[in-house]
């Protein structure tokens, strides 16, 4: 986990809607949002592709449509951000 992987997934999870809904967004408009709009962070769009893939493959992150790649956060990356899942109980996933 770096701070790329804790910013996607505070903004995924800051996406979700008052009913509970999870909004799903490429990584293009995450990297868009985070870094040209927020600038919370200084990575390029194929970093934040390539580390929404890896928050994926740790189920912090559901792909929602593998044809178009959208993802958005799951219950696993929510109990994260609330610190109920230690990062060093992940898979090492560092860059």
């Amino acid at each position: 986990m770096n701070e790329a992987d804790d910013a996607i997934l505070e903004y995924l999870q800051e996406l979700e809607t008052e009913t509970g809904h999870r909004i799903s967004l490429p990584p293009t408009a995450v990297w868009y949002n985070l870094v040209e709009e927020l600038g919370v962070l200084d990575r390029s769009q194929n970093t934040i592709s390539r580390r929404m893939n890896v928050l994926s493959d740790a189920s912090l992150l559901e792909k929602t449509s593998d044809k178009r790649g959208y993802y958005r956060i799951t219950d696993r990356g929510l109990a994260y951000l609330e610190g109920e899942i230690d990062a060093s109980d992940l898979e090492r996933t560092d860059d």
